[in-house]
């Protein structure tokens, strides 16, 4: 396909202006042969990694009411996982499916194959393992392809330093794209955001979070005839190559909400973590885990994060302020409930979500942010709005990164160093097969490394013999 002129433009272009092609018939007859038959304003979708967050992203995809979407292609390694997805959401959007068998990818290079269905200007969804989000967004690069990936976008230097790159070159093709720490998204934070840059609480001195809930992360002995490589993929939350591990996938979310609370990126973390009753797994996960975040001036973010089974579970973050406070989110994702008080005891005060923003569908109920974020970025594609989410999605996963290293290694981590440690964990990522070696492998005694703070300082762990 030609690169756009003046008198041809480009898919974008037209989707932003449909409205006034419709009542313009000469001139949608004129564009038609260049947009692909130009018969209708159809955003085409692809989903890559048809897991449970895959789902749920497509769901959001098909449900935007802004425009007409289409899925017509799915990737996956795992034949039940896309199998699994590609069911669900028939049920739910027959009309908006057309994924044929032989738009059903599997293996390593099912990515290329889907995006190969696409139009410029169309969307594929990452979300697959996080180590892959850098190859499969250089190549939607290539081919003109919006974005929507999930988090974390990276999970160690070397990554983070190449999405950067990536970013600015999306900036550079006007490619839109969009990143899965939806909670941004949500209009109550949003309105939180604004009074608390508006002096509601005053200065910013403290800020805590909490994720503390069972065991999770765990993965038990590789099945028979399953390849040691898709076993980590298939366990991927137990594995930091692959995840970033519980750390970076779980936390996230909150280490991000709390700086964008504060509006500035952690310097440094140090932190400590134990790994207690992990019984037989094989991951490399902690259970405990507690971080000491410092803001440029200085200010604090406290974060607490628990795997362990018959303990008190917490799924809250909060602002402390030099004249009030303020609850960021209350226990989970969604709803946040947001609010802020004049003191520090957090009692008695109606909460702003319930009556803040104009146009709420449902007076005194949140509008999920899973979807607020395809409405967004929907309404950016068609509306050709700048719209790239992926540098602030790497400075995210590279902040929380940096406080999981500071916890694995028993050391004080800075942004810098974090940035700047050498140790890609998945170098050939790019290159799997179905008969890679994986990243990580068993020792003789058919034990996987894991963190040792204190002994092993430079990396999070041993590198496979």
């Amino acid at each position: 396909m030609s690169e756009p002129t003046q008198k041809n433009p480009s898919r974008r272009e037209f989707l932003q202006h449909t409205g006034r092609l419709a009542a313009t018939a000469t001139l949608a007859a004129s564009l038609a042969p260049r947009l692909f038959a130009g018969e209708n304003n159809t955003i085409q979708v692809v989903l890559i990694g048809c897991g449970g967050r895959g789902t749920g992203a497509a769901d959001n995809a098909l449900s935007v009411k802004n425009g007409p979407t289409k899925l017509v292609a799915m990737s996956d390694v795992f034949e039940d996982k896309l199998s699994r997805s590609y069911k669900s959401l028939v049920e739910k959007h027959a009309a908006k499916m057309d994924v044929p068998e032989d738009r059903r990818f599997l293996g390593f290079d099912g990515y290329k194959k889907a995006m190969d269905c696409l139009r410029p200007g169309d969307v594929a969804i990452f979300a697959t393992p996080p180590a892959f989000r850098w190859v499969h967004f250089q190549y939607a690069l290539q081919k003109g392809i919006n974005v929507f990936m999930e988090k974390p976008v990276t999970v160690d230097g070397p990554t983070t330093k190449r999405m950067f790159q990536l970013s600015d070159e999306a900036d550079r093709k006007n490619i839109k794209v969009g990143v899965g720490l939806m909670v941004r998204h949500c209009r109550g934070r949003q309105e939180l955001l604004k009074r608390i840059r508006d002096g509601a609480i005053g200065d910013i001195l403290l800020l805590r979070g909490y994720r503390m809930s069972g065991r999770s992360a765990l993965t038990r002995s590789r099945p028979s005839g399953m390849s040691e490589l898709l076993w980590q993929i298939r366990s991927f939350h137990a594995w930091i190559w692959a995840s970033g591990g519980c750390f970076s996938d779980y936390y996230i979310h909150q280490i991000d909400e709390c700086s964008w609370m504060k509006g500035a990126w952690p310097t440094e973390a140090h932190a400590l973590g134990g790994r207690h009753f992990r019984g037989d797994s094989h991951d490399q996960n902690l259970d405990t885990y507690a971080v000491e975040y410092t803001y440029p001036d200085g200010t604090k973010l406290f974060y607490q994060g628990r795997n362990m089974q018959g303990c008190q579970n917490a799924f809250c973050s909060f602002a402390h302020g030099t004249r009030g406070s303020a609850v960021i989110s209350t226990s989970g994702h969604t709803p946040g409930k947001v609010r802020s008080y004049q003191g520090h005891l957090m009692e008695g005060v109606e909460p702003i979500w319930r009556y803040t923003w104009a146009g709420a569908k449902n007076p005194g109920q949140e509008e999920s942010p899973y979807q607020l974020e395809w409405d967004d970025l929907i309404d950016a594609i068609r509306n050709n709005k700048p719209y790239n989410e992926a540098k602030r999605g790497a400075e995210a996963s590279l902040v929380t990164s940096m406080g999981r290293m500071a916890a694995h290694t028993g050391n004080t981590v800075t942004y810098q160093q974090m940035l700047d440690c050498p140790h890609e964990m998945a170098p050939d990522v790019d290159k799997f097969t179905m008969d890679f070696p994986a990243p990580v492998r068993a020792n003789a005694e058919g034990k996987y490394p894991a963190p040792e703070p204190g002994t092993v300082t430079d990396r999070e762990y041993k590198e496979s013999a």
